[in-house]
């Protein structure tokens, strides 16, 4: 026990050494350091909860203390470093769409091959048309695609006359 108490006071006495050859400025920073966490836990009766402003007080005066006096700081690195994530997820919110086009609807993937097996002889253009005129948007090249993943000729031949044959 005696060797544990002489311990402590070799100890502080180095430590006073040491804060006697530290800068003035030095030692107005950790002051304002520990003056400020004070004010944070009086504030808040459990747990410290320091608010992002209390966290950037904190940050920015904790870089005028010496590396071995900052680990005395309920603001470490990882909390700083959290801080800053959340300011940046905050910051850039864009809405999370995947890569690539949306996906076509079920329904007018039915419409469209509905309409192509109805009247075999309208194309891909023709189908969109009737499509778009019913009220719903959808692109030729869209249409296109649908025919050709079912296996439908988008633009089919026709072997019927034409107009001006059938005048003929």
């Amino acid at each position: 026990m005696a060797l544990r108490l002489l311990y402590l006071i070799v100890l502080r006495v180095f430590g006073w050494i040491a804060l006697l050859a530290r800068s003035q400025a030095s030692k107005d920073a950790e002051i304002l350091v520990l003056r400020h966490q004070l004010a944070v836990l009086r504030r808040q009766g459990a747990a410290p909860r320091p608010s992002w402003a209390d966290q950037a007080i904190l940050a920015a005066l904790a870089r005028l203390l010496p590396r071995r006096r900052r680990n005395h700081l309920f603001v470490t690195p990882r909390t700083i470093l959290r801080c800053h994530a959340e300011l940046v997820k905050r910051r850039w919110t864009y809405p999370k769409h995947g890569p690539g086009r949306p996906p076509i609807r079920p329904t007018i993937r039915a419409l469209v091959l509905r309409l192509a097996a109805e009247n075999p002889g309208w194309g891909h253009r023709r189908i969109a048309g009737e499509i778009t005129s019913a009220g719903r948007k959808v692109s030729p090249a869209t249409v296109w695609a649908i025919l050709k993943k079912a296996g439908i000729d988008p633009a089919p031949r026709l072997s019927d006359p034409t107009w001006t044959q059938f005048r003929r």
